[in-house]
């Protein structure tokens, strides 16, 4: 290093300027001391500071680089890197730089909480929580709340709740402990219990800005749509222009439906981050979802080109389902997708795109090895247990008897709005949705969670091996109980309600809960749409879907929930005769106006040539199938399977073996 006096004192000057906030004196001595010496790197570091914070983003970017590429291995130099290529917007580049500088210094607490923003503003939930942790450590805790901030950060979810619930036990009002375990829950999908820790958390500590974020995507998670924005007002307020905030709140618009807000949010954002992959994808998925296809495909592409790598713009544009890869785009998937060597959410949502488009491409081999090695990555990360479905089913089955069944007879909520449509995803399930929804009388809403939140809430926390008390405690309610619980549920699809006379709700496991929606809401109409056991599995196995539905990744977990569900729709058909209408996907496809009149009858619903027509409403789709249900009926789909029949022996092994026809 050049230690030429000149050049030091103007180093020393140019730091000393900076201490006091001076920053264009401070720049000023640094340029002086570069011009002495280009290759002097606490002068190159300095310029680049001193750049960032006069808001010249691209110089400081040039200068940072220029010394972290000669001092490696200095962490303050990574983190000031990071700072500039997030002013810049450029999130991605700042991740790998301020990632750097943990790795350098695990310890280096401000770098923790400015990844921990960045990953909050991407909407990478899990690894803000994991930053946010990383960033408690390094100020110094209690030997036990370190501990399970650590297993936390390793993903070692279990042990830390228990070590957390024993701290607090001792130390009741420790705001950081009360956070990580509203994290804990966040992630385990407690929400109810994660919202309560958050709200605790925020009255001992209202300036604890990461809670309060927390807290309204939480919020969000519950449905509670206007108590979530109130929060993020709040955020918004103490700083107009933080992305994070922005972002916060055009996700929570968007999943409250309200698509417009959100549009105008995401590309105020995007104006300012026209980069970001993630958001970019997100604002494609709320493109999608509220029916403006061909935009979303457009983002979708932006954010392809701003990473070829993203596995998920790549699936979210081949699951529109109405987009033809060109050779050249299938060629470098392929590329991409061999290119990833770990398995990875990048890699496995890169696998399921390859397969689509091979399938359109009609290399069917090849699309089958993609969809495989999808569902496999996914497999490995879902730990479903089709063992622990299969006996929960049987100890339904076992416990409504007629006996049983006669028994939930009595009182209810009178409400007769509600039409649930079950059955197995990808099996139609939409499609009759739009059917129903574009009848005068009724609205679609979405895949609602309230019913198996109703029996979550009524089951308590059972431990794993312990006997099960639902569905058997029904007929322990009261009258009271069990209209209470109907109003409860109504209360919660309210806020996805317009004023219709009746509604849909399609989440299709709630084939489980027929029982618990006959007790609570006797007057309900059931749906059950059924596909050919082979279409439907296969349908499930190539799709990747956003959230749950973890028996779809190996074909031996669908074709035993298939059977389980089969088995339990004949039981209620016999326990419960005449109570659910089964439709066929083929009979819909092949014969639609008979079965529309079919299934307006089951409803009391009186015909109407709109629902015939149904491809025309233009209403908010929210499922795998928005961009189909658009389109008037097609027919390819009924024998697609059978392009890849050489590969689903497995399949048709545990179909036969349970005889499912």
């Amino acid at each position: 290093m050049n230690t030429n006096p000149n050049i030091v004192q103007l180093v020393e000057s140019a730091r000393v300027h900076l201490q006091m906030k001076k920053v264009p004196e401070a720049l000023d001595f640094a340029l002086q001391a570069v011009q002495l010496d280009k290759t002097h790197p606490p002068a190159v570091f300095l310029v680049g500071v001193a750049h960032r914070l006069s808001g010249s983003v691209d110089e400081s970017i040039y200068y940072l680089s220029k010394f972290t590429a000669m001092e490696p291995g200095v962490p303050q130099g990574a983190y000031e890197l990071g700072l500039a290529l997030h002013s810049a917007g450029q999130l991605g580049d700042a991740l790998d730089a301020l990632n750097q500088a943990v790795v350098l210094d695990p310890e280096f607490l401000v770098a923790w909480k400015v990844l921990a923003d960045i990953y909050l503003t991407q909407g990478d939930e899990h690894s803000a929580a994991r930053a946010h942790a990383k960033a408690h450590l390094a100020r110094g805790v209690d030997p036990a709340l370190k501990q399970a901030t650590e297993l936390f950060a390793s993903g070692r979810i279990g042990v830390a709740e228990g070590i957390c619930r024993e701290y607090l036990r001792i130390h009741p009002t420790d705001v950081n402990a009360i956070r990580l375990l509203a994290d804990i829950g966040y992630k385990l999908g407690l929400m109810q219990e994660a919202v309560t820790l958050y709200k605790r958390c925020l009255a001992l500590a209202p300036d604890y800005h990461m809670a309060r974020h927390k807290y309204a995507l939480a919020l969000s998670k519950q449905d509670k749509f206007d108590a979530a924005m109130a929060e993020v007002d709040y955020l918004i307020g103490l700083d107009t222009n933080n992305i994070g905030y922005k972002t916060l709140h055009a996700a929570i618009a968007s999943s409250a439906g309200r698509f417009d807000q959100a549009h105008d949010i995401y590309e105020d954002v995007i104006a300012r981050i026209p980069n970001d992959v993630s958001i970019l994808t997100s604002y494609g998925h709320s493109l999608r979802y509220s029916g403006k296809g061909s935009q979303a495909a457009e983002v979708y592409r932006r954010a392809i080109s701003a990473d070829p790598k993203h596995g998920d713009a790549y699936w979210s544009l081949a699951n529109l389902k109405t987009v033809q890869f060109s050779d050249a785009e299938v060629a470098s998937m392929r590329d991409q997708l061999n290119s990833i060597e770990a398995d990875s959410s990048d890699k496995y949502h890169l696998a399921f795109a390859v397969g689509k488009a091979l399938e359109d491409a009609k290399d069917y081999s090849g699309s089958f090895a993609a969809y495989d090695l999808g569902n496999r990555i996914k497999c490995h990360f879902s730990g479903y247990d089709a063992a622990d479905n299969t006996a929960r089913v049987e100890n339904i089955m076992d416990v409504c008897d007629s006996e049983f069944i006669s028994q939930l007879d009595r009182g209810g909520h009178a409400d007769k709005s509600p039409i649930f449509v079950v059955g197995l995803p990808r099996s139609g399930s939409t499609l009759l949705e739009q059917i129903l929804a574009s009848h005068s009388q009724v609205e679609g809403t979405a895949e609602l969670h309230f019913i198996s939140r109703i029996a979550a809430q009524l089951e308590g926390n059972r431990k794993r091996g312990e006997a099960r008390n639902y569905p058997k405690l029904l007929v322990d309610l009261s009258v009271d109980q069990r209209t209470d619980l109907g109003q409860q549920y109504l209360d919660a699809c309210s806020v996805y309600r317009d004023g219709s006379k009746r509604f849909v709700d399609k989440l299709p496991n709630n084939f489980i809960h027929i029982p618990l929606i006959r007790t609570i809401l006797p007057n309900a109409t059931i749906i059950d749409a059924r596909r050919a056991p082979m279409a439907a599995c296969f349908a499930n196995f190539k799709q990747l879907f956003a959230e749950g539905q973890a028996f779809t990744y190996s074909l031996e977990d669908i074709g035993r929930y298939y059977t389980d569900y089969h088995r339990l729709m004949d039981h209620w058909a016999k326990r419960l005769p005449g109570y659910s209408l089964t439709v066929h996907y083929e009979d819909v496809v092949t014969d639609l106006e008979s079965q529309v009149a079919r299934l307006l009858d089951h409803c009391g619903l009186p015909f109407e040539a709109s629902c015939v027509n149904f491809h025309e409403n233009k209403r908010p789709v929210r499922s795998a199938s928005s961009e189909q249900v658009r389109q008037p009926i097609f027919q390819g789909g009924l024998t697609q399977w059978q392009n890849y029949r050489p590969y689903l022996s497995a399949l048709e092994d545990v179909l036969k073996a349970h005889t499912t026809d």
